[in-house]
């Protein structure tokens, strides 16, 4: 039974720096993760955010359900692009033979 995404399917590596909240000087993030296994597709396509704003994002990460990154966190892509997380969705379906994974839409 799978229960995550296969490794072999994560072909690109990205660095996650989690976004944490605002502070005195606007926002801030944990330490940058580097070297996340991941999947990116560079297609654009339109989200809706949290607060119901209808955007493009330019770029969909799939990852590992453990992946540590709450919307408004900065993503640096492949080709070394830095991105920032729109939104976050978390798919899993217990018992059944499908990868669990965690999409990232990004800015």
């Amino acid at each position: 039974m799978v229960t995550q995404v296969p490794a072999v399917l994560l072909r690109h590596r990205i660095t996650v720096a989690p976004y944490a909240g605002e502070g005195a000087y606007g926002a801030q993030y944990r330490h940058a993760i580097p070297n996340v296994p991941a999947l990116v597709d560079d297609s654009p396509r339109l989200v809706r955010t949290a607060d119901g704003r209808q955007v493009t994002a330019t770029a969909t990460v799939i990852a590992g359900p453990t992946l540590d990154c709450p919307p408004g966190s900065q993503i640096t892509l492949p080709g070394g692009r830095t991105t920032t997380a729109l939104t976050v969705a978390r798919h899993t379906a217990p018992g059944l033979p499908i990868p669990a994974c965690t999409e990232v839409s990004c800015e």
